[in-house]
């Protein structure tokens, strides 16, 4: 008898959620966890309805209002009449089929991808789709979650399964020590950067090495978070003690015996010696710096002391023209640097970067000083338990001392699609994921960066380089 071929992680996972597969059509997986939001979710819904379908499995389904919300006065109506018929819809829909929904007021809202990890509905071995790209966060955990589009959610809700191509396997390992004031933002910005923001098409990425084994779960999360915004299908951790005490009491975690025996099921997945990835690439922790983005997509990232690259630096002629284009938008220059450029607004939070370990980096960061008068701040907690616990560590204090606004949770101003935009023109960095032109308003200029370079620019104004304040 032939001995088993050597797994990766991605594959055990992939391979135990096949319901069907034939050769040259997509597998049928099975899916353990759906998570729906007001923006993705109306179309499938009516979809449902069409065809006379109700939602397969409610209990495998958990929803939430995150993109469309307001982040002030959220017991108030919503004022925008989109967001507000998009939001109405949820509950309607929610109500209608069945599914469990943490409304506005709901001492579990927040952003989905947030939510479901601090809730215990996020678990390894899983497969996790939502109708948004950052779904990729959950991955941390050690399982397969991507994001789908409106017609899979519709797949998804009528019959628990999607059809799916089989992604290639990519291992991107970072050795070594973390230099002063470099973060798990700093780390993914920087592989970016590297590869390029399609440099991952078609790929599922595994992070490892000792520099990821040392991150906690939040840190872990943001990596796995941006895998998307190099082409990943999505990104995962292998789980380990660090994942099982983040889990542990969780309120829909397994509890007592049953998580234990979990546990031992969870050891288990861990990438078998000897097994083959598609691809590999290597990075060292020493060579990463505190990261900014300088143009219109994520890949367009660099140290924040290096200089932004010139044109002949550039490669290919396609992507001159882009790179110009974008330059312009942003209205900065090739071979110039960054540093000290003055900004109008900083934005702390998002999927990426909205957890209680961001905010107290944060925090202590901005502890007994003040903003710099030109910069107006928003904080958005990920979720209403990230608020609650702020407030119950007095961080609210520390936010209002300092002259940084603390608001209600939600998606807020990641993306132009609810009151939270930046003015045109106006200069934003930003600890969310993406930084195309308009994302976070009409011509809107957004420079993504860690949660602790952020704040360091909001006290002095400009860009910063966080190590002089360390």
């Amino acid at each position: 008898m032939s001995e088993k071929k050597p797994k990766t992680i991605f594959e055990k996972i992939w391979d135990s959620h096949v319901v069907k597969h034939a050769a040259g059509y997509p597998d049928a997986l099975f899916i353990d966890r759906h998570f729906i939001h007001e923006v993705t979710s109306p179309q499938a819904f009516d979809g449902l309805k069409k065809r006379g379908l109700q939602v397969f499995n409610t209990k495998r389904t958990t929803a939430t209002a995150d993109h469309n919300v307001p982040t002030k006065d959220q017991h108030l109506p919503i004022k925008e009449a989109l967001s507000r018929h998009q939001v109405e819809t949820l509950r309607k829909n929610c109500k209608e089929f069945g599914v469990e929904l943490y409304d506005l007021g709901h001492p579990f809202q927040g952003i989905v991808h947030i939510i479901g990890p601090e809730l215990g509905l996020t678990l390894p071995g899983m497969t996790i789709v939502c109708g948004d790209s950052h779904t990729s966060t959950h991955g941390a955990f050690g399982n397969i979650a991507f994001g789908i589009g409106t017609s899979e959610v519709e797949q998804v809700l009528a019959t628990q399964c999607i059809l799916q191509y089989k992604p290639k396997t990519m291992k991107i390992e970072i050795s070594g020590k973390l230099g002063k004031g470099v973060v798990s933002k700093d780390i993914i910005l920087y592989i970016i950067s590297k590869i390029s923001a399609s440099g991952a098409t078609g790929f599922f990425v595994e992070y490892a090495g000792d520099a990821i084994r040392n991150l906690s779960m939040e840190a872990r999360m943001t990596i796995c978070n941006m895998s998307i915004e190099m082409g990943a299908r999505g990104g995962l951790i292998a789980p380990d003690e660090t994942t099982f005490d983040y889990i542990k009491g969780r309120k829909f975690a397994p509890q007592g015996e049953v998580f234990n025996r979990a546990v031992s099921e969870w050891k288990k997945l861990a990438t078998d010696e000897g097994a083959v990835y598609d691809q590999v690439l290597k990075f060292d922790a020493a060579d990463i710096g505190p990261m900014i983005t300088y143009g219109t997509n994520p890949g367009m990232g660099m140290k924040v002391t290096d200089r932004i690259p010139t044109t002949a630096e550039m490669k290919e002629i396609s992507e001159q023209t882009s790179f110009t284009k974008s330059l312009e938008y942003m209205g900065v220059e090739a071979g110039s640097k960054l540093l000290g450029k003055a900004i109008d607004y900083v934005f702390i939070g998002s999927c990426t970067n909205a957890r209680i370990e961001d905010l107290r980096e944060v925090a202590s960061m901005v502890k007994g000083k003040k903003k710099a008068n030109n910069v107006e701040v928003w904080v958005v907690p990920g979720s209403k338990q990230v608020q609650e616990q702020a407030k119950k560590e007095g961080l609210d204090k520390i936010f209002e001392a300092a002259g940084f606004e603390l608001r209600d949770p939600g998606c807020s101003a990641c993306l132009g699609m609810n009151e939270d935009k930046i003015p045109a023109g106006k200069y934003c960095i930003s600890t969310s994921n993406r930084n195309f032109e308009g994302r976070q308003g009409p011509k809107s200029r957004t420079f993504l960066a860690s949660p602790l370079s952020a704040a360091a620019a909001a006290i002095t104004g400009k860009v910063t380089d966080v190590r002089e304040l360390l």
